[in-house]
């Protein structure tokens, strides 16, 4: 009979069989260990569905001398009022909401005061549905950033188990708020508490005024007086509650992310060290770490204890990471109190993190992934959460031929109205050109043209409604003389709706550059764009045989006529923003390659359909102008001949931005700080925007 144990090679655990049968001269049976298992080179997972799974929840690392590596902290992180169960909400509906300025229904239930919902109306209801049926027994409204006479006067909670047939649980009247972003907790009675999904909010008079708006509205069942867990969280929901800059209850890739959560006691220094990842993995001279990690301030208070925290590696020698002096990429310690005196981790948003850990613990083998906090004081209460954690091999990138490559376009488009930070849009331009053409992800919006990841959809990829003309100095200034087009795979006449058209993609699958932007969409088209001076060329990829381009603009203040014999068209733009004083009216004229085969157009909106040929292609070139639509052909004339490719046009884009970027040359930088000095050198040279034309081939 066999029997299984396990035995520690080093500390990696490895299954062997107690004893193989080795028949000797005298049928003696011997015990042959089986060889240590072979070590592997790469570990990753983002805690999707097919990922690797953690192999721990909510475990303290235990070293092999039996000490536990915590200290101080348990796992009583309560975020909001007690016994809430708002992280349980599936969806957020509302009568109505700012989607301009991103003031919208999700922001009620992302447990952070600094951003809210606003309704043009005096009254509103709202419509909160649970993944299952909870008791709810307390509700608690936030008051939002501004302006008190917002604020609800009278409102009605109501109760559905079907979200159709409602029961009225609650009614308020003559409420007020006597400071900003104060949270008021409203308990049921009981003879009203049941389980309920479904939940409604009817708000049927504000303090004053024709706005009503708040921060949060939070749910709450249970006791107010559960028992603490006795050590640090550190388990896999569905990512954080919210973010000015990120999809809520998502992680940074996919729709999952792995929560570290606690209560800090001591008024001096704790930590929890937490075991998640049983790995095998060689170090060798090119592995790297890397992980995105979201550091939460708790409870709205302005505290960063959230940002002591780290992803810390354990070796089969009994050495962990963070006994070796590794760096992150901006050269700081990679340690849990590294990374919180750095000051280089943001609260509320997904951070990057890389680590060559190779130049310290090469020839070492990983055993456990961790993840750990400590910080030196306390008391306190800290959350956030780790996504795409990863151990690969990365090798130098060499030098690049041109110093356009280095800039990213992209840089800077993290940010919202409630994150002034970057406030930036991904604009293929030539330098000081007299048009930005950008990817637009809200194509109903003059502002905040392109966000990263805020407007992701239901699996969290980021969308683009529209590739577009654009004058922006900032989303504060606001748009103006804009003019919208979009690719269709779709079969028969393609919907021109905005979130009907719009299609997803993945960043990996994005080439920003100033002199180039391409994208290849998850249903398989791709779409190029290449700049001019006053024009550009589009480049449109189909995966099959149907193939449409849609017409548009931010509002109605603009007109399109198309003309399906010559395969052409010409449009105006009035578009502009309230602080774009003095704007007049855009032209635009376009042409394309391929024979039309049907289409349509209503004022500013339309489409046509092609034969796109074998290659599946169809090419645009485009260009505007101030003075009016035969100027705009003059102009696509001098700038983009009829048999110019659209290879040549990129290249003599690039050549442009080359040369002015050589005006700054640097050694010794690394490629991280190439790539800052060049995307910022970018932004530089994009303003200010030329504004003569050659008439008759003169300026």
């Amino acid at each position: 009979m066999q029997q299984r144990v396990r035995h520690r090679w080093g500390t990696a655990v490895v299954a062997t069989t107690a004893f193989a049968l080795a028949a000797g001269s005298q049928g003696v049976a011997v015990a042959l260990p089986e060889a240590p298992p072979k070590t592997d080179r790469e570990f990753s997972s983002s805690f999707e569905s097919g990922d690797p799974a953690p192999d721990w929840l909510n475990t303290v690392e235990t070293t092999r001398g039996g000490g536990k590596r915590a200290s101080g902290v348990n796992g009583g992180y309560s975020a909001g009022i007690p016994g809430n169960v708002t992280d349980h909400v599936t969806e957020v509906r509302a009568s109505a909401e700012n989607t301009d300025g991103r003031e919208v229904k999700e922001h009620l239930v992302d447990s952070l005061s600094s951003t809210k919902w606003l309704a043009f109306e005096p009254t509103a209801w709202l419509e909160f549905d649970f993944d299952a049926p909870v008791e709810v027994q307390r509700y608690a409204l936030t008051s939002a950033n501004d302006h008190e006479e917002r604020d609800p006067r009278d409102w009605t909670l109501k109760g559905s188990t079907d979200g159709e047939d409602w029961t009225t649980l609650d009614t308020r009247t003559g409420e007020t708020f006597e400071e900003r972003f104060q949270t008021k907790t409203y308990a049921l009675d009981a003879s009203v508490v049941g389980e309920y999904r479904h939940f409604r909010l009817e708000i049927t008079r504000n303090g004053s005024g024709d706005l009503v708006q708040l921060a949060d509205v939070q749910f709450a069942a249970g006791g107010e007086d559960e028992p603490e867990p006795e050590d640090m969280l550190s388990l896999v929901d569905r990512g954080p509650t919210g973010s000015p800059t990120a999809k809520a209850r998502a992680g940074f890739t996919g729709v999952r992310a792995l929560r570290y959560a606690g209560r800090h006691l001591a008024d001096g220094r704790a930590y929890s060290y937490n075991k998640v990842f049983d790995v095998n993995v060689k170090v060798e001279r090119d592995t790297q770490l890397s992980y995105r990690i979201f550091p939460s301030m708790a409870d709205g208070d302005l505290d960063y204890d959230a940002t002591n925290v780290a992803v810390d590696l354990a070796f089969t020698d009994g050495t962990y990471l963070s006994d070796l002096r590794a760096t992150d990429q901006h050269g700081f310690p990679l340690t849990p109190r590294g990374q919180g005196e750095s000051k280089v981790l943001y609260v509320n948003q997904w951070n990057n993190v890389v680590s060559r850990i190779g130049s310290v613990a090469k020839g070492r083998t990983v055993d456990r992934i961790l993840v750990a906090y400590d910080s030196p004081k306390g008391p306190a209460k800290f959350r956030g959460w780790l996504d795409d954690v990863a151990l690969k091999q990365a090798r130098p990138e060499p030098p690049k031929a041109h110093l356009s490559d280095y800039a990213v376009t992209t840089r800077g488009t993290n940010s919202s109205g409630s994150f002034s930070r970057g406030n930036t849009f991904p604009a293929a331009a030539v330098p000081h050109g007299f048009n930005f053409w950008t990817p637009v992800t809200n194509a109903g919006s003059d502002s905040w043209l392109y966000e990263y990841a805020a407007g992701n959809n239901d699996d969290n990829l980021p969308t683009i409604q529209a590739f577009s003309a654009s004058h922006e100095p900032s989303p504060w200034m606001g748009d103006r003389q804009t003019f919208q087009v979009m690719p269709s795979a779709a079969e028969g006449t393609p919907e021109t709706g905005r979130d009907a058209r719009e299609l997803a993609f993945r960043h990996e699958n994005e080439t920003a550059r100033p002199y180039y932007y391409g994208v290849r969409f998850e249903n398989g088209v791709k779409a190029e764009m290449a700049p001019t001076d006053h024009a550009a060329m589009m480049r449109f990829t189909y995966p099959g045989d149907d193939a449409s381009v849609i017409f548009d603009n931010v509002t109605d203040q603009a007109g399109l006529t198309l003309n399906e014999e010559d395969s052409s068209f010409t449009g105006y733009s009035d578009v502009k923003s309230g602080l774009s004083t003095g704007a007049t009216r855009l032209f635009v004229y376009g042409e394309f390659d391929k024979k039309v085969t049907g289409g349509d157009s209503k004022g500013e909106r339309g489409h046509l359909r092609f034969d796109a040929g074998k290659d599946r292609t169809v090419t645009l070139r485009l260009a505007t102008s101030l003075i009016g639509v035969d100027q705009a052909k003059d102009n696509l004339r001098q700038e983009i001949g009829r048999k110019t490719s659209f290879e040549k046009v990129k290249r003599d884009a690039q050549r442009q931005w080359d040369r002015i970027l050589g005006k700054v040359e640097v050694e010794g930088a690394t490629p991280d700080q190439l790539t800052t000095l060049y995307s910022s050198l970018y932004r530089l040279y994009l303003y200010p925007n030329s504004g003569f034309e050659k008439v008759d081939g003169k300026d």
